[in-house]
């Protein structure tokens, strides 16, 4: 006697079976967009390496969230861009800042319906392009950031935002935004720690959508990308320093830091496809080398299949749209 005819191919045989057998599914509720708001412009500035993407206006930003809301996202992640940058990143401390207007405007607009989220980090804001403020070295002085760090967070509070990305890779960053928020009664102020957020090649094209001005790079605080161990260490870490959720970045090259976060973390674990991401599906697409939709929907399966809980991308609005 035989055994039975193992036949997997059954279950992939209609577009019906394939859908119901489907081991991991996207909803537009687990993306979040990067939005870009730009001060001292009249209308919306494309950005050449990410087609489709614009610098806001706080005019034009209005429509993008109602759309964002109307789709069914589940927030919006925002990035100021101010017309004048300084040493210590003085803008992003000022209520009326570009990154706190911004936020202002989210809030009332679609505060009820998406959670509004702020980049906290010094890059898009100082005159020398880092993550923090420069020692007499021209290193970064990890504890005179944390000091911005704790002032931005109060600031970014009051404007509105419900949860605070901090981006910078500081050492004890959560540990100090988080008595800063709870010293001042901000308890319900969330925060999302960038926890293993990798040195890449891929963040070119942010750097042109924030008007980056970083001369060298940021090695001596991003990981280094050989380091796989490292990254699970930093996530412990800021879990530990009372991180509400943590997120891997870059997420294309380092789905195995994200599946070892995802099976520890007791926290929520996200990842952000980042811009170099976005940029080379839509490029490859443009050259009709690839089908940009497919792409699109696959690649961002594939960071939700390897354990995160949510994705930032470029992609929500049109991929939250294609989901419907």
């Amino acid at each position: 006697m035989t055994g039975p005819v193992i036949r997997p191919r059954r279950l992939r045989d209609t577009p019906a079976m394939r859908r119901l057998v489907a081991e991991t599914r996207l909803h537009p509720a687990e993306l979040v967009l990067p939005m870009f708001v730009r001060e001292g412009v009249d209308e919306p500035v494309p950005i050449a390496s990410m087609p489709g993407v614009v610098q806001h206006t706080l005019d034009s930003l209005k429509p993008a969230l109602a759309e964002a809301a109307e789709v069914g996202i589940g927030g919006v992640m925002l990035f100021g861009i101010p017309e004048t940058k300084d040493a210590v990143g003085s803008c992003a401390t000022d209520p009326d800042g570009i990154l706190n207007a911004a936020t202002r405007v989210a809030v009332a607009e679609v505060g009820d319906a998406l959670v509004v989220q702020t980049d906290l980090c010094l890059d898009e804001f100082t005159d020398h392009g880092h993550c923090g403020v420069l020692d007499a070295r021209g290193g970064v002085d990890n504890d005179a950031t944390l000091e911005r760090y704790r002032e931005m967070a109060l600031v970014q509070a009051e404007a509105g935002s419900q949860l605070l990305g901090l981006s910078g890779m500081m050492d004890g960053q959560v540990a100090a935004v988080r008595d800063a928020l709870d010293s001042a009664g901000r308890t319900d102020v969330a925060l999302l720690a960038y926890a293993a957020k990798y040195a890449s090649a891929f963040y070119g094209p942010f750097r042109e959508a924030v008007q980056s001005s970083l001369q060298g790079d940021r090695r001596s605080y991003q990981l280094d990308s050989g380091n796989r161990r490292e990254g699970l260490r930093e996530v412990e870490l800021d879990i530990a320093e009372g991180a509400d959720i943590v997120m891997v970045k870059p997420a294309m090259s380092y789905l195995d830091v994200l599946a070892d976060t995802a099976a520890m973390s007791e926290v929520p674990v996200w990842a952000y496809q980042i811009s170099g991401e976005y940029a080379m599906i839509v490029a490859a697409a443009q050259n009709g080398w690839i089908d940009r939709d497919a792409a699109m929907l696959e690649s961002v399966l594939g960071i939700r299949r390897a354990g995160a809980d949510a994705v930032l991308t470029y992609f929500a609005v049109d991929l939250a749209r294609s989901l419907r």
